[in-house]
Protein backbone atom coordinates (compact mmCIF):
# COMPACT_ATOMS: atom_id res chain seq x y z
CA UNK A 1 0.00 0.00 0.00
CA UNK A 2 1.59 3.43 -1.05
CA UNK A 3 1.11 6.14 1.49
CA UNK A 4 -0.02 9.11 0.15
CA UNK A 5 -1.21 10.77 3.47
CA UNK A 6 1.10 13.71 2.89
CA UNK A 7 0.00 14.00 -0.31
CA UNK A 8 -4.14 14.15 0.37
CA UNK A 9 -3.25 16.76 2.62
CA UNK A 10 -1.51 18.80 0.51
CA UNK A 11 -4.18 18.82 -1.68
CA UNK A 12 -6.95 20.11 -0.01
CA UNK A 13 -3.86 23.05 1.53
CA UNK A 14 -3.46 23.56 -2.07
CA UNK A 15 -7.13 23.61 -3.21
CA UNK A 16 -7.66 26.30 -6.31
CA UNK A 17 -3.56 26.30 -7.56
CA UNK A 18 -2.84 24.96 -10.81
CA UNK A 19 -1.01 21.11 -10.21
CA UNK A 20 0.05 17.80 -11.70
CA UNK A 21 -0.14 14.63 -9.88
CA UNK A 22 2.69 12.17 -10.20
CA UNK A 23 1.96 8.31 -9.91
CA UNK A 24 3.86 5.26 -10.21
CA UNK A 25 1.79 3.38 -12.43
CA UNK A 26 4.37 0.31 -13.02
CA UNK A 27 7.43 -1.03 -11.18
CA UNK A 28 9.75 -3.95 -11.43
CA UNK A 29 13.00 -4.71 -9.30
CA UNK A 30 14.09 -3.16 -6.78
CA UNK A 31 11.74 -0.48 -7.79
CA UNK A 32 12.17 2.48 -4.77
CA UNK A 33 8.40 3.34 -4.22
CA UNK A 34 5.18 1.04 -4.91
CA UNK A 35 2.88 1.39 -7.28
CA UNK A 36 -0.06 3.98 -6.46
CA UNK A 37 3.09 6.12 -4.69
CA UNK A 38 1.75 10.11 -5.61
CA UNK A 39 4.14 13.52 -6.02
CA UNK A 40 2.11 16.52 -6.46
CA UNK A 41 3.45 19.64 -7.66
CA UNK A 42 2.11 23.04 -7.00
CA UNK A 43 2.56 25.81 -9.95
CA UNK A 44 4.61 27.60 -7.69
CA UNK A 45 7.35 24.83 -7.58
CA UNK A 46 6.29 23.10 -4.17
CA UNK A 47 5.40 19.53 -3.91
CA UNK A 48 4.63 16.61 -1.87
CA UNK A 49 5.38 13.13 -1.88
CA UNK A 50 7.97 11.13 -4.09
CA UNK A 51 7.75 8.21 -6.62
CA UNK A 52 11.24 7.42 -6.35
CA UNK A 53 12.84 8.27 -3.01
CA UNK A 54 14.53 10.92 -4.74
CA UNK A 55 16.12 9.12 -7.74
CA UNK A 56 13.70 10.77 -10.53
CA UNK A 57 11.85 13.62 -8.54
CA UNK A 58 13.64 16.14 -10.67
CA UNK A 59 13.03 15.06 -14.13
CA UNK A 60 9.37 14.69 -12.71
CA UNK A 61 8.83 18.27 -11.39
CA UNK A 62 10.44 19.64 -14.97
CA UNK A 63 7.70 16.96 -16.55
CA UNK A 64 4.84 18.46 -14.05
CA UNK A 65 5.70 22.27 -14.88
CA UNK A 66 5.46 21.56 -18.18
CA UNK A 67 1.92 19.71 -18.03
CA UNK A 68 1.10 22.23 -15.10
CA UNK A 69 1.63 24.81 -18.17
CA UNK A 70 -0.48 23.14 -20.81
CA UNK A 71 1.28 19.79 -22.11
CA UNK A 72 -1.01 16.79 -22.07
CA UNK A 73 -0.39 13.94 -19.65
CA UNK A 74 2.38 11.87 -20.14
CA UNK A 75 3.87 8.21 -19.08
CA UNK A 76 7.84 8.41 -18.40
CA UNK A 77 9.71 5.27 -18.32
CA UNK A 78 12.81 4.64 -16.36
CA UNK A 79 15.40 2.15 -15.97
CA UNK A 80 18.70 1.28 -15.12
CA UNK A 81 19.18 -0.09 -18.65
CA UNK A 82 18.78 3.25 -20.32
CA UNK A 83 21.16 6.15 -20.31
CA UNK A 84 18.43 8.62 -19.28
CA UNK A 85 18.13 6.64 -15.87
CA UNK A 86 21.19 7.34 -15.13
CA UNK A 87 21.56 11.01 -16.03
CA UNK A 88 18.21 10.91 -13.56
CA UNK A 89 20.17 8.80 -10.83
CA UNK A 90 18.33 5.61 -11.08
CA UNK A 91 20.77 2.70 -10.60
CA UNK A 92 19.03 0.46 -8.13
CA UNK A 93 18.05 -2.30 -11.26
CA UNK A 94 14.94 -1.47 -11.18
CA UNK A 95 12.25 0.37 -13.23
CA UNK A 96 9.13 2.38 -13.06
CA UNK A 97 6.72 4.10 -14.94
CA UNK A 98 5.35 7.19 -14.14
CA UNK A 99 2.36 9.02 -14.98
CA UNK A 100 2.40 13.06 -14.91
CA UNK A 101 -1.32 14.24 -15.50
CA UNK A 102 -2.81 17.76 -14.81
CA UNK A 103 -5.04 18.17 -11.43
CA UNK A 104 -8.02 19.21 -13.28
CA UNK A 105 -11.16 17.79 -15.33
CA UNK A 106 -8.81 16.67 -18.32
CA UNK A 107 -6.29 14.81 -15.75
CA UNK A 108 -7.35 13.94 -12.26
CA UNK A 109 -10.40 16.14 -11.56
CA UNK A 110 -9.76 17.94 -7.90
CA UNK A 111 -12.72 16.74 -6.60
CA UNK A 112 -11.21 13.43 -6.80
CA UNK A 113 -9.10 14.44 -3.98
CA UNK A 114 -12.68 15.75 -2.08
CA UNK A 115 -14.07 11.66 -2.51
CA UNK A 116 -11.11 9.66 -1.49
CA UNK A 117 -11.04 12.11 1.50
CA UNK A 118 -14.89 11.17 2.63
CA UNK A 119 -14.29 7.64 2.00
CA UNK A 120 -11.27 7.51 4.04
CA UNK A 121 -12.96 9.67 6.76
CA UNK A 122 -16.19 6.83 6.71
CA UNK A 123 -13.22 3.85 7.00
CA UNK A 124 -13.65 2.55 3.55
CA UNK A 125 -11.19 1.79 0.42
CA UNK A 126 -12.28 3.78 -2.58
CA UNK A 127 -11.05 2.92 -5.82
CA UNK A 128 -10.07 5.42 -9.01
CA UNK A 129 -9.20 3.93 -12.58
CA UNK A 130 -7.17 5.76 -14.37
CA UNK A 131 -6.95 5.92 -18.27
CA UNK A 132 -2.88 5.56 -19.15
CA UNK A 133 -3.42 6.41 -22.98
CA UNK A 134 -5.74 9.94 -21.91
CA UNK A 135 -4.48 10.98 -18.28
CA UNK A 136 -7.89 10.86 -17.70
CA UNK A 137 -9.29 9.65 -13.89
CA UNK A 138 -12.19 8.92 -12.69
CA UNK A 139 -13.86 6.62 -9.76
CA UNK A 140 -13.88 3.64 -11.32
CA UNK A 141 -12.71 -0.21 -11.59
CA UNK A 142 -11.01 0.04 -14.97
CA UNK A 143 -7.58 1.44 -17.04
CA UNK A 144 -4.88 1.36 -13.90
CA UNK A 145 -6.89 1.18 -10.49
CA UNK A 146 -5.36 3.09 -7.48
CA UNK A 147 -7.13 2.06 -4.22
CA UNK A 148 -6.97 4.34 -1.27
CA UNK A 149 -7.60 2.43 2.33
CA UNK A 150 -8.39 4.05 5.52
CA UNK A 151 -6.11 5.97 7.03
CA UNK A 152 -3.66 3.35 9.49
CA UNK A 153 -4.94 3.59 13.51
CA UNK A 154 -3.86 2.21 16.66
CA UNK A 155 -5.49 1.74 20.11
CA UNK A 156 -3.44 1.39 22.82
CA UNK A 157 -4.96 0.26 26.01
CA UNK A 158 -2.98 0.97 28.77
CA UNK A 159 -1.07 4.03 29.42
CA UNK A 160 2.21 1.89 30.79
CA UNK A 161 5.93 2.22 29.87
CA UNK A 162 5.33 -0.15 26.51
CA UNK A 163 2.93 1.96 25.50
CA UNK A 164 4.99 5.13 25.39
CA UNK A 165 7.43 3.61 23.42
CA UNK A 166 4.85 2.48 21.28
CA UNK A 167 3.01 5.30 20.88
CA UNK A 168 6.55 7.24 19.59
CA UNK A 169 7.14 4.90 17.07
CA UNK A 170 3.41 4.60 15.55
CA UNK A 171 3.88 8.22 15.46
CA UNK A 172 7.04 7.82 13.41
CA UNK A 173 5.36 5.29 10.79
CA UNK A 174 2.44 8.11 10.08
CA UNK A 175 -0.05 6.06 11.94
CA UNK A 176 -2.64 7.85 14.27
CA UNK A 177 -2.65 7.17 17.97
CA UNK A 178 -4.75 7.01 20.61
CA UNK A 179 -3.94 6.13 24.32
CA UNK A 180 -7.01 4.38 25.93
CA UNK A 181 -6.87 4.51 29.77
CA UNK A 182 -9.46 5.00 32.90
CA UNK A 183 -6.52 5.65 35.45
CA UNK A 184 -5.81 9.38 35.29
CA UNK A 185 -2.21 9.00 36.84
CA UNK A 186 -1.22 6.83 34.36
CA UNK A 187 -2.95 8.65 31.11
CA UNK A 188 -1.06 12.10 31.08
CA UNK A 189 -0.46 14.79 28.50
CA UNK A 190 3.43 14.87 30.19
CA UNK A 191 3.81 10.67 29.56
CA UNK A 192 2.00 11.16 25.76
CA UNK A 193 2.71 14.19 24.35
CA UNK A 194 0.98 14.77 21.42
CA UNK A 195 -1.02 12.16 21.09
CA UNK A 196 -4.67 11.62 21.41
CA UNK A 197 -6.07 10.32 25.29
CA UNK A 198 -8.90 9.05 26.28
CA UNK A 199 -9.81 8.15 29.71
CA UNK A 200 -13.50 6.03 28.91
CA UNK A 201 -13.78 2.54 30.05
CA UNK A 202 -11.98 0.74 27.16
CA UNK A 203 -15.11 -1.29 25.67
CA UNK A 204 -16.87 2.11 26.01
CA UNK A 205 -13.73 3.73 24.20
CA UNK A 206 -13.17 1.02 21.28
CA UNK A 207 -17.29 0.54 20.56
CA UNK A 208 -17.02 4.36 19.67
CA UNK A 209 -13.71 4.81 17.69
CA UNK A 210 -15.56 1.85 15.18
CA UNK A 211 -12.36 0.26 14.56
CA UNK A 212 -12.01 -1.01 10.66
CA UNK A 213 -9.83 -2.91 9.01
CA UNK A 214 -7.08 -0.26 8.79
CA UNK A 215 -7.04 0.10 12.60
CA UNK A 216 -5.05 -2.18 15.02
CA UNK A 217 -6.17 -2.88 18.72
CA UNK A 218 -3.40 -2.79 21.51
CA UNK A 219 -3.49 -4.29 24.90
CA UNK A 220 -1.22 -3.54 27.60
CA UNK A 221 -2.15 -3.15 30.90
CA UNK A 222 -1.77 -6.53 32.16
CA UNK A 223 -5.34 -6.35 34.17
CA UNK A 224 -7.89 -8.33 32.74
CA UNK A 225 -10.91 -5.77 33.88
CA UNK A 226 -9.29 -3.07 31.41
CA UNK A 227 -7.90 -5.40 28.62
CA UNK A 228 -10.50 -8.09 28.05
CA UNK A 229 -13.84 -5.41 28.04
CA UNK A 230 -11.08 -3.86 25.50
CA UNK A 231 -10.39 -6.76 23.46
CA UNK A 232 -14.18 -7.78 23.11
CA UNK A 233 -14.91 -5.03 22.34
CA UNK A 234 -12.28 -5.35 19.32
CA UNK A 235 -13.20 -8.54 18.13
CA UNK A 236 -17.00 -7.03 17.62
CA UNK A 237 -15.58 -5.24 14.88
CA UNK A 238 -13.31 -5.77 11.34
CA UNK A 239 -10.59 -5.11 13.70
CA UNK A 240 -7.17 -5.21 11.53
CA UNK A 241 -4.98 -6.09 14.24
CA UNK A 242 -5.91 -7.21 18.14
CA UNK A 243 -2.86 -8.21 19.80
CA UNK A 244 -2.70 -8.48 23.77
CA UNK A 245 0.72 -7.99 25.81
CA UNK A 246 1.39 -11.44 27.92
CA UNK A 247 3.10 -14.34 28.69
CA UNK A 248 1.73 -17.54 26.40
CA UNK A 249 0.42 -18.79 29.64
CA UNK A 250 -1.32 -15.45 30.30
CA UNK A 251 -2.62 -15.75 26.83
CA UNK A 252 -4.42 -19.20 27.51
CA UNK A 253 -5.87 -17.50 30.61
CA UNK A 254 -7.02 -14.99 28.67
CA UNK A 255 -8.50 -17.24 25.76
CA UNK A 256 -10.40 -19.55 28.81
CA UNK A 257 -12.00 -15.89 30.12
CA UNK A 258 -12.82 -14.49 26.73
CA UNK A 259 -14.30 -18.06 25.15
CA UNK A 260 -16.24 -18.23 29.10
CA UNK A 261 -17.63 -14.65 28.01
CA UNK A 262 -19.19 -15.78 24.54
CA UNK A 263 -16.28 -14.81 22.46
CA UNK A 264 -16.38 -17.58 19.21
CA UNK A 265 -13.27 -19.71 18.88
CA UNK A 266 -12.90 -17.73 15.27
CA UNK A 267 -12.71 -14.46 17.00
CA UNK A 268 -10.17 -16.14 19.60
CA UNK A 269 -7.93 -16.89 16.89
CA UNK A 270 -7.63 -13.07 15.91
CA UNK A 271 -5.59 -12.39 18.85
CA UNK A 272 -1.86 -12.63 18.47
CA UNK A 273 -0.61 -13.10 22.24
CA UNK A 274 1.97 -12.76 23.11
CA UNK A 275 1.64 -9.62 21.22
CA UNK A 276 4.36 -9.01 18.61
CA UNK A 277 7.19 -10.64 16.23
CA UNK A 278 9.62 -13.25 17.75
CA UNK A 279 12.96 -10.77 17.76
CA UNK A 280 14.20 -12.13 21.29
CA UNK A 281 12.44 -8.40 22.54
CA UNK A 282 14.32 -6.86 25.91
CA UNK A 283 12.72 -3.87 27.89
CA UNK A 284 9.88 -1.62 26.74
CA UNK A 285 11.15 0.01 23.61
CA UNK A 286 12.38 -3.70 22.33
CA UNK A 287 8.82 -4.78 22.99
CA UNK A 288 7.38 -2.00 21.41
CA UNK A 289 9.44 -2.40 18.52
CA UNK A 290 8.01 -6.41 18.18
CA UNK A 291 4.33 -5.16 18.42
CA UNK A 292 5.15 -2.43 15.66
CA UNK A 293 6.74 -4.21 13.14
CA UNK A 294 3.52 -7.49 13.65
CA UNK A 295 1.03 -4.69 13.05
CA UNK A 296 2.71 -3.15 10.61
CA UNK A 297 3.10 -6.51 9.41
CA UNK A 298 -0.55 -7.83 9.23
CA UNK A 299 -1.33 -3.80 7.41
CA UNK A 300 0.43 -5.08 4.37
CA UNK A 301 -0.57 -8.63 4.40
CA UNK A 302 -3.98 -7.60 4.19
CA UNK A 303 -3.96 -4.48 1.82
Amino acid sequence: MADNDGVLAAAEAWRGAKMALATVVTTWGSAPRPRGSHLLVHEDGRFEGSVSGGCVETDILQTAAEVIAGAPAVVKDYGVADAAAWEVGLPCGGQIAVLVQPVAANGFPPELFDAIRQARAEGRPIEVGTDLATGQSAIRAEGFVNRYDPPRRLLIVGAVQIAQALAGLARELGIATTVIDPRGRFLTEERFPGVTLDDRWPDEAVTALKPDPATAVVTLSHDPKIDDAALIAALAHPTGYVAALGSRRSQAARLERLGAAGVSAEDLARIEGPAGLSIGAIGPSEIALSIAAAMVKTFHADS
